[in-house]
């Protein structure tokens, strides 16, 4: 299958705008309250979705995690498929079963987002060995925060991935927070030591320029592709919202201002959107507009879950759960 090419500016600037919007207008939905649980919004961070999606296949493999909205529409999933995911729709990517903290959306090559912190590697780890055992030439990538460098499970699965040689990135996302606990007191050493110990290539890149995440991504997928094994990325990057819309109630204050508006003055938004044409960037935009209207609508027109229907497809066999749940609806 044919390597992506590099990616345009406009096209990056795109993804990075489609994102940005997309979770603004899903946090109008938890205002309305059409989408119950809230979201992780991942505001400030596009770019390092934009250009690891650009670096990847359609059919290669990505699992996500709670803040992994922008992964999946940089994987190429249709936004109003998620919005109907996080709203409970029976037209969402997984059916509305996963919700804002665990999407899926197989037809783009994305097996899950994990809740439960680093967790996600280990899956990587172990998709990335069946694609290599079944001779194919297609890679699966592990999407983390800073939170997870310390769970057992993820350097379990660095391990496992250096031993086999599998073809798999391991993907961290530094916000430097991990929820409200600053990763310097929380992290010994240094990220990328975590993946040096066990002889993976590894290396911290600037996480707020699309493009730069994208040279780093593509570098770490053709070794991968070459069965060089595994590769450990850190971008350095800041979300400019809170950990979850609660914080919007809550009003949380363990970030200093200046420290926020230091990294505001870095948004990818603005950075891609430098390198383009003013008009292209306003055509952009209203396209964007446009495409998040239809795809709202598209998922508050959708039908809702009945609770009876909660256990379906909970088997890949189509087996039911004895019992069931009533149906209230």
């Amino acid at each position: 299958m044919t390597e992506p090419a590099q990616p345009l500016p406009e096209d990056l600037y795109r993804t990075i705008r489609l994102i940005r919007r997309f979770e603004e207008r899903a946090i109008d939905l938890v205002r309305s309250g059409d989408i119950a649980s809230g979201i992780h919004p991942c505001i400030g961070q596009e770019a390092v979705a934009a250009g690891l999606g650009a670096a990847l296949r359609r059919d290669d493999i990505v699992m996500a995690n709670h803040r992994g909205h922008g992964h999946l529409l940089a994987k190429g999933s249709d936004p109003g498929r998620l919005f109907a995911e996080l709203a409970g729709r029976l037209t969402g990517v997984a059916r509305g079963r996963g919700g804002s903290f665990h999407p899926s959306d197989f037809s783009v090559g994305v097996f899950g987002s994990t809740g439960t912190v680093g967790h996600g590697a280990p899956m990587a780890a172990g998709v990335a060995w069946a694609l290599a055992r079944a001779g194919s030439d297609r890679v699966a990538v592990s999407i983390f925060g800073d939170g997870a460098v310390s769970q057992g499970a993820l350097l379990e699965s660095l391990n496992l991935a250096a031993l086999w040689k599998v073809p798999v990135l391991f993907v961290c996302e530094n916000n430097g927070y991990a929820t409200t606990l600053p990763v310097e007191t929380a992290v010994a050493g240094t990220i990328t030591g975590r993946a040096a110990a066990f002889g993976i290539p590894a290396g911290t890149f600037d996480g707020m320029d699309p493009e730069t995440v994208f040279t780093a991504a593509a570098e770490g997928v053709a070794r991968a592709r070459a069965g060089e094994g595994p590769t450990f990325l850190e971008f350095s990057t800041y979300r400019f919202d809170g950990h979850h819309t609660f914080e919007h109630v809550t009003r949380l204050r363990y970030r200093d201002e200046d420290e926020v508006a230091k990294w505001r003055s870095r948004d990818p938004l603005g950075i891609q959107g430098g390198r383009i044409l003013a008009g292209q960037r306003q055509r952009i935009d209203e396209e964007i507009e446009a495409l998040l209207d239809a795809a709202v609508q598209f998922a508050l027109d959708s039908p809702r879950l009945r609770p009876a229907e909660a256990s379906d497809y909970l088997y890949a066999t189509g087996l039911q759960v004895r019992g069931g749940v009533a149906d209230y609806a």
